[in-house]
């Protein structure tokens, strides 16, 4: 894709070649314009910004810059100009910790949006933590980065209390696929895949337990490395297991040729996965044998809500070169969230940041409450968002497009 241009600007953040400016106008970083006040503040972004998830990254990464953008315009805190830190994770655990410490070494830095992978996330959690730096993901669904590892048994335990997220979990999302699929499109067969990563063995680990629970029989399971493009052996057993509809956990530069192959098998069956696939760019990859796929995704769509009408258009007139995809709404949310809880810290404190200005953001974000984009933003004693809203979406044409919205049980 077209990102030479980022590509430089990363590699010359990495060599620390470029500064902040003191405030205001446009740096060499691509920073939000306009001037808010005398104090910079940073909001660092990480996602994916090349490689096959870049089509997402780059989507959270823009939207944060229109929210850093919108509160300077509006002058939204006195005496503070936003700007965001944008870093390329490469949906890599190994760099996603790299920049988790470069952004708590930058004292400016007082929120962080991101990242998409939740096994990237994983990486990240304990630096931002131990810096009392808040991270606020528009996209990461695994439940155990905020009811612990032993969530599945009962056992919630919020292990990072500077970890936030605007999504819903796959504890919700999974399910919901589940109870759509045999309550509503009559599925009653299904051959479970997965990634072997934390969101898709999760996400796959939750739906066929409540698949299951409904009746549903699980023809088969098994497993694929999403790095390879040839699927032969898993589609061969698919074909073979009578199944009338596979359920993938993973993301769309898999799901996609995975979706063509069991098609070009012979087993016209479709391919349902969640929030991980629901691109267009799985519609490309997976051809015109892809209609009649689905997705289930996060809340509820973008364009629907009246809430997000004003982000579209600032969008649109922003220029931005990338879609702000699937998680665009979610990620300025995030970032406006970050940007709530430094008003409150400001006001709070006579118009000027305190010298603890992380530790009393961090405080500030678990109280934040605003009507936002994707509707209601809040967080739960976990740091889960507590709208808990789904779209089931169906590939149609060269696009997925929502069926219905609802909510677990719903």
């Amino acid at each position: 894709m077209r990102h030479r241009q980022l590509i430089a600007v990363t590699a010359a953040l990495a060599a620390g070649a470029l500064t902040l400016t003191a405030c205001g106008s446009r740096d060499d970083k691509g920073g939000a314009t306009a001037d808010g006040g005398g104090t910079t503040v940073v909001i660092g972004v990480d996602a994916p910004l090349t490689g096959d998830l870049s089509a997402l990254g780059l989507g959270i990464k823009n939207s944060a810059d229109l929210a850093a953008k919108q509160a300077n315009e509006k002058k939204y805190v006195k005496g503070v100009t936003f700007k965001i830190e944008p870093l390329d994770d490469q949906a890599q655990a190994s760099s996603g910790q790299q920049n988790a410490t470069k952004l708590t070494a930058n004292k400016d830095v007082l929120g962080v949006v991101g990242p998409l992978n939740s096994s990237v996330s994983e990486s990240m959690q304990k630096v931002f933590d131990d810096a009392k730096l808040v991270q606020i993901s528009p996209a990461n669904t695994s439940p155990s980065l905020t009811q612990g590892p032993k969530w599945a048994e009962g056992q919630k335990t919020r292990t990072y209390k500077s970890y936030f997220r605007t999504a819903t979990t796959d504890a919700i999302q999974g399910p919901y696929a589940a109870q759509y699929l045999f309550n509503k499109a009559g599925k009653k067969k299904v051959f479970i895949i997965d990634d072997k990563k934390t969101y898709g063995a999760g996400l796959a680990g939750t739906f066929k337990g409540e698949f299951t629970k409904l009746g549903g029989q699980v023809a088969g399971e098994g497993h694929i490395d999403p790095e390879s493009k040839d699927f032969s052996a898993i589609v061969t057993q698919v074909k073979s297991s009578g199944a009338d509809v596979v359920y993938y956990g993973g993301e769309y530069p898999a799901a996609g040729p995975l979706s063509k192959q069991i098609k070009a098998s012979g087993a016209n069956i479709p391919l349902v996965g969640g929030d991980g696939i629901k691109d267009k760019k799985y519609v490309e990859l997976a051809g015109a044998t892809a209609v009649g796929d689905f997705a289930t995704s996060v809340g509820a769509p973008v364009e629907s809500l009246p809430s997000a009408k004003e982000f579209i258009d600032n969008y649109k007139k922003a220029g931005y070169k990338d879609d702000y995809s699937a998680y665009g709404g979610y990620s300025y949310d995030s970032a406006w969230a970050v940007i709530e809880a430094v008003k409150k810290v400001v006001d709070a404190n006579n118009g000027k940041l305190p010298s603890d200005a992380r530790a009393k953001v961090l405080e500030a974000v678990q109280g934040v409450s605003f009507d936002g984009v994707t509707g209601k933003v809040s967080f739960d004693e976990f740091g889960d968002a507590t709208n808990k809203q789904l779209t089931v979406y169906k590939v149609e044409g060269d696009d997925f497009k929502a069926v219905e919205s609802g909510t677990l049980g719903g």
